[in-house]
């Protein structure tokens, strides 16, 4: 049965399928031809998938991140970066990064980042003077930070895969990498921009200006301090808070910001709406996969085999990196954490690896293969959002994928990177 399941999944990406069909489809297929279970059991392994409580804070965190986009808020925190940096060489480049890690402790998603500041910012970069494909691919890269900082949808999932991991923690272990992460692409622009000369023609505002800008950033900013501060302090959980998120975005837009109106909520939901679907589509389609896999006995007998070879943690850790960029090379963080944790996070724990350090591997990994060929996301939204191929984002990535793989070495040879700040916040 596993061999019809990896084969029927293969030939269906190959084919173009969307994943979600690609794995519920091999799923059915195997089923059917390799076993004696009735269909009706994928469906219910589907349902089971999504049957839980932390699941429902990820439609609620899309949708407050909807009604913030809709509020004007990616304007505002576009001028807010753009005011200490835009006037430097390179400094739109700087804007495009600072502004889309800022936008990430509101979406928790790299393709919203992507599709909300990012687009704008590849506009106004292209008016600056800046090649177009260079700053479609800056965007590519500078939204990796969407899934790492907090709150993260990815984060939520891989905590529903490895009971030794709280939402909470994984959201305090993503700030440092999340910032490395936007630091590197911060460098790379720096050379490039240097190399290229990218100069600004725009002067720094006055005082008066930047502190105006800056009053109305705070408000969305502090989307992220009630989260993470009123998980940290126990007032709400992960789930609540994406409620509670929901609620302050709609007091933002409606009476800080002023510019969401009542006819634009439909709108918004149904965009939300239909993000959480695809999502949520995903989701059980990966439980569906992962039960096949675990019936089939294909997780015990991986773990067997690695745990075989006796590897210390560290080539442990570098295995699982060449194996996770491998992958994402083809699949998406979501289903990549559905089907990959539960195989080896056990594996990681036994060798004695701190469970918030091999989560943010593993994260970073995955979301890392959002900015790979053939099937990286974030590659094709960026191409649609600004009419460019594929091909010409390609050509521009060198650098940023050099910088985003320096990162992800640092974090797996440093744990502190990932476990000081969860430790120290109690976690």
């Amino acid at each position: 049965m596993a061999e019809i399941l990896f084969l029927s999944l293969f030939v269906l990406m190959v084919l173009g399928l969307p994943v979600a069909f690609a794995m519920a489809i091999s799923v059915f297929a195997a089923i059917g031809l390799g076993s004696s279970y009735p269909q009706i059991v994928v469906v219910k392994e589907m349902f089971s998938g999504l049957d839980s409580f932390p699941l429902l804070a990820v439609p609620f965190f899309i949708l407050a991140a909807e009604i913030m986009t809709g509020g004007a808020i990616t304007h505002t925190l576009l001028r807010f970066a753009a005011q200490f940096v835009g006037h430097l060489r390179g400094g739109l480049g700087y804007a495009n990064v600072i502004s889309s890690t800022m936008f990430a402790g509101i979406s928790g998603s790299a393709l919203a980042d992507a599709a909300g500041p990012g687009a704008m910012m590849i506009r106004m970069m292209e008016k600056g003077g800046y090649d177009r494909s260079y700053a479609g691919a800056l965007t590519i890269s500078s939204a990796v930070v969407g899934p790492i900082i907090p709150p993260s949808i990815v984060m939520i999932i891989y905590a529903l895969q490895d009971q030794e991991v709280s939402v909470g923690s994984l959201f305090m272990a993503g700030v440092i990498p999340g910032l490395l992460l936007a630091f590197g692409s911060l460098a790379a622009n720096g050379y490039v921009s240097w190399k290229r000369d990218y100069r600004s023609v725009d002067a720094r505002p006055d005082r008066a200006q930047m502190w105006r800008n800056t009053g109305m950033a705070l408000p969305a900013l502090g989307l992220i301090v009630l989260i993470v501060g009123g998980i940290r302090g126990g007032i709400f959980t992960p789930t609540e808070a994406s409620v509670i998120a929901v609620f302050y975005a709609l007091f933002c837009g409606f009476f800080i910001y002023r510019a969401l109106r009542l006819r634009d909520l439909p709108g918004l939901i149904l965009r939300a709406a239909l993000i959480s679907s695809a999502v949520l589509l995903i989701l059980g389609a990966a439980r569906a996969f992962a039960w096949v896999l675990v019936i089939e006995g294909v997780p015990q007998f991986l773990a067997e085999t690695i745990i075989s070879w006796e590897l210390s943690p560290i080539l442990f850790l570098l295995a699982v990196n060449v194996l996770l960029l491998l992958f994402g090379l083809f699949m998406d963080p979501l289903p990549g954490v559905m089907i990959l944790v539960p195989i080896l996070a056990p594996i990681s724990h036994a060798l004695g690896i701190a469970p918030d350090h091999f989560a943010i591997v593993v994260i970073v990994n995955l979301t890392l293969g959002l900015t790979t060929p053939p099937v990286g996301s974030l590659i094709f939204v960026v191409s649609s959002a600004v009419n460019l191929s594929p091909a010409a984002l390609i050509r521009e990535m060198p650098p940023f994928f050099l910088a985003n793989f320096l990162v992800l070495m640092l974090l797996t040879f440093v744990p502190a990177l990932s476990t000081w700040l969860p430790k120290i916040s109690g976690f």
